[in-house]
């Protein structure tokens, strides 16, 4: 379900569906590096100005699915203007700050975007740029991102399948805004 804030920009409301919590998990494959599954969790957060607030957490997880160690966290903010282009300025943990700049899709809620500037610090390992592609399909936030360095053309390296967490406190608002005539056996409700 996507819900509108009441105090969310004007300008933002394109990007409605990307708002909240989401938590999931995915596949890391890039040479040089582990190929690993990992686990995500995401935050797309407003307080009323032109942008949405964006931080990602990555780990490693073990073939249970249980939390090994970190592999990757990202801070960010979006914009969008009245011709649906979208920009975002990102900081890694690895010493890398991007310009990505990239579209909303017409008719979908898919976003494609491209770095326009990368700057690394000494410490950071070599990187020349990326795209990334997010979706929200069936309620569901979805993304791939490609990376390149100067050793390894632009290829894809890690991939997420996100899930919308529902904290008690939605339920509970929820629950005081149900009619106070619902059906008891909840099939009637589909009728």
């Amino acid at each position: 379900m996507i819900e509108i804030p009441s105090d969310l920009h004007k300008d933002l409301l394109p990007l409605a569906f990307l708002l909240g919590e989401w938590a999931g998990a995915g596949v890391h494959d890039f040479p040089g590096s582990e190929k690993c599954n990992f686990g995500q969790e995401v935050s797309f957060t407003q307080d009323g100005r032109d942008f949405l607030e964006y931080t990602s957490h990555t780990w490693v997880l073990d073939g249970d699915g249980n939390k090994v160690r970190p592999l990757e966290s990202e801070h960010g903010f979006w914009r969008i203007d009245a011709d649906r282009k979208v920009e975002v300025t990102m900081v890694r943990d690895d010493g890398v700050v991007e310009i990505w700049y990239g579209e909303l899709a017409k008719q979908k809620p898919q976003i494609d975007l491209v770095t326009d500037a990368v700057a690394r610090t000494a410490a950071s390992a070599p990187y020349t740029g990326g795209k990334r592609l997010y979706g929200y399909v069936k309620s569901d936030l979805m993304w791939v991102g490609e990376k390149q360095t100067p050793e390894v053309e632009l290829r894809p390296y890690m991939s997420a399948h996100l899930k919308k967490v529902v904290t008690p406190e939605e339920v509970a608002r929820w629950a005081k805004a149900l009619p106070q005539d619902m059906p008891d056996d909840g099939i009637a409700f589909f009728k």
